[in-house]
Formats: C-alpha cells, sequence, structure tokens
C-alpha cells in the first residue's frame, strides 16, 4: 500500500472517530457505532492489502467490545435513573421520540434540546404537577449526563485502542 495512501486512510479514520466521538453529545447520535464504522472500514482496507495481524484483530476485537458495552451502558443508564423516579416508559418514549423527530426535521442539536422538552410536557401532562414534572426532566438530565460521561470515556478508549493498532 502506497505511503500517501496509507496516510490518507489513517487521517480519514481519525477524523471519522473524531467526528463520532464529538457526536455522542447528541443523545440519538450513534456516536460509538460511527467510531465502530471508521475502524471497521479500516480494517476492510488493511485486511485487503495483508496489513491486518492478529494483534491487529485482538484490537479491533476490543473496540467492537467497546461499541456494544457503550451502546448498552449508554441505554441502562439514562433508563435505569428515569426509571428510578417512576418515569413511565410511555414518558420515556414521547421523549425519545421528540428528540427523533427535531433531529430529523431540524438538526441533532434541537434533537438535543427536544428531548427533555418533550419528556417534561409528557411529565407535566401525567402528573398535572410542574414541580413533579421537573424533578423528571433532572432525572433524565442527570442520567444523560452520566450515560454521556460514560460514553466519552468508551470513545476515548476506542481511539486509544485504534492508534494503538494503526500506529505502533
Amino acid at each position: 500500500m502506497p505511503t500517501w495512501f496509507q496516510f490518507a486512510l489513517q487521517t480519514f479514520t481519525l477524523f471519522v472517530l473524531f467526528v463520532g466521538l464529538l457526536g455522542l453529545i447528541v443523545p440519538i447520535f450513534p456516536g460509538l457505532t460511527i467510531m465502530w464504522l471508521g475502524t471497521l472500514l479500516y480494517a476492510l482496507i488493511q485486511n485487503s492489502a495483508g496489513n491486518m495481524t492478529g494483534w491487529d484483530w485482538f484490537l479491533f476485537g476490543l473496540i467492537t467490545l467497546l461499541m456494544i458495552v457503550g451502546n448498552i451502558a449508554d441505554t441502562l443508564i439514562i433508563a435505569r435513573k428515569m426509571r428510578d423516579k417512576y418515569i413511565p416508559w410511555s414518558s420515556i418514549l414521547f421523549a425519545f421520540a421528540a428528540s427523533i423527530i427535531a433531529s430529523i426535521f431540524f438538526t441533532p442539536l434541537i434533537g438535543l434540546v427536544a428531548a427533555p422538552v418533550g419528556l417534561f410536557l409528557a411529565e407535566s401532562r401525567r402528573l398535572k404537577n410542574r414541580d413533579a414534572a421537573v424533578d423528571s426532566t433532572k432525572a433524565y438530565m442527570i442520567g444523560w449526563g452520566w450515560a454521556f460521561g460514560v460514553r466519552f470515556l468508551i470513545g476515548i478508549l476506542m481511539i486509544g485502542f485504534w492508534m494503538l493498532w494503526a500506529w505502533v
């Protein structure tokens, strides 16, 4: 594989990894999956050039495992925090749907705001108590904060493992 192509491939992969990492800010953006897809493309191209060793496949396996664990942990952390406040699944799904719809028709940043607003509206209607709805929304935001922290650390580990694979 020519040196310029290797450089371009590594630059592109690192760019995808950073886009995925920054995308973790938006709850519905599949940042860890985007990062994994970048490393999968890198692995496939390296493998077709005969450059994949057992160590490389091991690191790709770790990256794959981190992506799966991160995506599951994200959902569990947010849902657990919300369920601790006895927020029903109907309100949770309404907030999730509001976020997806706003992200599709506007921007992911609007989707970021739409989830807690949607949850607040659903809980206000259900509880008929503004303060209780604010408490439910706080629980969501705390869960999202913890989930973001876990996803971000996992994303950093994924980048670190890819750097070991690509540059060591």
